[in-house]
């Protein structure tokens, strides 16, 4: 059921073929909202844009690479019109090290996609919003941005980064009539936690005042909320949901 709180937006999610990205995707588009998943799961995107008829398209895309966006950009207005929504969820998540153990591929890699992706990212769309009146992007951090974690010092740090991206951009880009928030799961139940172990899983969960890992739905939520009108007046925000964790 559509209830057409986003009438005539347009999003971009990137990393919307499954989990938080699809969880989003559907969000968006059951207020009404028109969609570009974003990313390199073809059989997942496609899967999810057939599920959504005509309110979701797929399209191919490596957030990492300037020349992507901006087909991006060209396929997004070609399809729905320019963007008016970005969600920059895409990010990948490495078992890593210690400091003096990371290697330089490890954390070029996180680099890449959580980092530069998040920057391209808003570099693209907000200059579309710019032409276009205004909108919303909401980056997807992580609660590893707000608290450390031992041998996370690639991942943590990205995200670290988005945190403060999304403050630059917000006092930027007010003016614009553009919004930039950012949300920060905590432990939530998508596949990007199968690379933990038993024993570090039921700790987290022993450290979670709500006792239990969150819901992709739930996180979703949460970025529906702030690209509404509801959250008109909302930017340069961080939005932690993460069941208490970082309390």
């Amino acid at each position: 059921m559509v209830n057409h709180e986003l009438d005539g937006q347009v999003a971009i999610v990137t990393g919307g073929a499954r989990g938080i990205g699809a969880a989003i995707v559907r969000a968006l588009t059951g207020a009404g909202a028109t969609a570009v998943i974003a990313g390199g799961r073809d059989t997942d995107g496609k899967a999810l844009a057939g599920e959504l008829g005509d309110r979701a398209a797929y399209e191919r895309h490596d957030v990492g690479c300037e020349q992507s966006w901006d087909t991006l950009l060209e396929r997004t207005t070609e399809q729905f019109g320019p963007p008016t929504i970005l969600v920059n969820n895409a990010g990948i998540y490495r078992p890593g090290a210690d400091v003096t153990d990371t290697t330089p591929e490890n954390f070029d890699e996180h680099y890449r996609v959580n980092q530069r992706g998040t920057f391209l990212g808003m570099r693209t769309a907000a200059a579309a919003m710019k032409d276009s009146g205004g909108g919303v992007i909401v980056n997807i951090s992580s609660i590893a941005s707000h608290r450390p974690y031992p041998n996370q010092i690639a991942y943590s740090t990205t995200k670290w980064a988005v945190r403060g991206m999304t403050k630059c951009a917000a006092v930027e880009l007010g003016a614009h009539n553009i919004r930039v928030n950012s949300v920060h799961p905590g432990f939530i139940d998508t596949t990007m936690l199968d690379a933990i172990t038993d024993e570090w899983n039921a700790q987290v969960i022993a450290a979670t005042p709500l006792g239990r890992r969150g819901l992709a739905e739930e996180v979703a939520a949460t970025v529906l909320f702030l690209v509404s009108p509801a959250g008109g007046f909302i930017t340069g925000a961080e939005f932690v949901v993460d069941g208490g964790l970082a309390s």
